[in-house]
């Protein structure tokens, strides 16, 4: 499932690594075969707005739609908890869960970031994937919608994770 490391790389925070490797990207993108061609032309569409933008510009749109907008937040649980207390044992039982399966969270990051979620669901099978996505299809959808509102740029990129989170469209 590369395409959800691909999404998982531009959801993230664009730092200079994606920015210098953008055309490696677009390789893999056009080669796909497992990426539908409306989900290619979604990508190409976002890798376009990141070109004619400086890598500063990117940066700043990023931190003020999900570091300032509550709502746009992509750690999911805390569009469950917000700050309650029962976020802490959530945050742990997904630590526990990645330990298990053998993924490491880095010191400093917090497990329920949806482009580190990403990252691990693109090692699974589909059906794996598309099962461990649609328990945050919800939150998913929540963050969409308010992206959408806010028209943003990456609206499309977490309505592709949505999508990739129904069980009725495994093959």
């Amino acid at each position: 499932m590369q395409v959800l490391n691909v999404l998982s790389k531009l959801i993230d925070y664009p730092d200079n690594e994606l920015m210098e490797n953008l055309d490696s990207v677009i390789d893999f993108v056009k080669a796909s075969s497992e990426i539908e061609a409306d989900e290619k032309e979604t990508l190409m569409e976002f890798i376009s707005w990141m070109r004619i933008h400086t890598s500063t510009g990117i940066q700043q749109t990023y931190v003020e739609t999900f570091d300032m907008v509550p709502e746009h937040d992509l750690h999911l649980t805390h569009h469950i908890f917000g700050d309650d207390n029962g976020r802490g044992p959530a945050l742990i039982d997904l630590s526990e869960h990645f330990k298990n399966e053998g993924l490491e969270v880095k010191d400093g990051e917090i497990p329920d970031f949806l482009p580190l979620l990403l990252e691990y669901a693109s090692t699974l099978d589909d059906m794996g994937s598309r099962v461990f996505l649609g328990d945050a299809k919800r939150i998913i959808k929540i963050i969409a919608d308010n992206l959408d509102e806010a028209e943003s740029p990456y609206s499309k990129l977490i309505r592709m994770v949505e999508k990739r989170s129904y069980l009725a469209e495994a093959a």
